[in-house]
């Protein structure tokens, strides 16, 4: 999970978000102390929290885009019980980013350009990923964008469904993970076979 920290840009505010708005215009906010708590005015879901001063009361030594560990969590959870915010923060911290195994490989059934994929993402877990690029296939060790996951480009990873196929993260191109030197050409990134299955990979 990522947080955001643009002091030069925004100012002293860390942006933690967990959803999108269905309308950016209809949203409630709630203040406790420098905290806002910011939800979607329909049904009150939580879209995220700013946290204003947020030097004051974080050690943060990045800027940009951080991946929020336990450490800064727990700093995040106490300052939230501090000012009597009593919101639960189990966030899942596990790598957004990591390395999959293709298992399995078929033709989407409703889009001639689709494959539909289960990828062991590790630690017993396999994901059904929707995939476009030409070169997927069985027997392919990849990078796997799950839930959750910031691409470079700003593009908040979610369930989605394609020609009504459930769709579980993204597997990615270098161009997508903003890797220098990417190919212009259509493709998955293929790794080699020094990489580990559920091990995260740098982005």
């Amino acid at each position: 999970m990522d947080v955001f920290y643009n002091p030069t840009g925004i100012g002293d505010v860390l942006i933690i978000p967990l959803e999108d708005a269905t309308d950016r215009y209809e949203v409630n906010r709630e203040t406790y102390g420098p905290i806002t708590k910011i939800m979607n005015s329909s049904d009150q879901k939580v879209l995220g929290y700013n946290i204003f001063d947020a030097s004051k009361h974080l050690d943060l030594t990045k800027t940009g885009k951080i991946e929020l560990n336990k450490e800064l969590l727990d700093v995040i959870k106490k300052l939230f019980k501090e000012n009597q915010l009593e919101d639960s923060l189990d966030f899942d911290l596990s790598p957004k980013f990591v390395v999959g195994y293709v298992m399995e490989k078929e033709q989407h059934e409703n889009a001639d350009k689709l494959s539909v994929c289960k990828v062991d993402v590790g630690e017993g877990k396999v994901l059904q990923i929707v995939c476009g690029a030409p070169n997927v296939d069985q027997g392919q060790k990849v990078v796997v964008a799950k839930v959750g996951a910031t691409m470079p480009s700003g593009l908040r990873i979610k369930p989605t469904e394609l020609r009504g196929v459930p769709s579980i993260g993204m597997i990615c191109s270098q161009k997508e993970l903003g890797l220098p030197n990417a190919p212009q050409e259509k493709g998955i990134y293929v790794l080699d076979d020094s990489y580990t299955v559920g091990e995260a990979f740098p982005v």
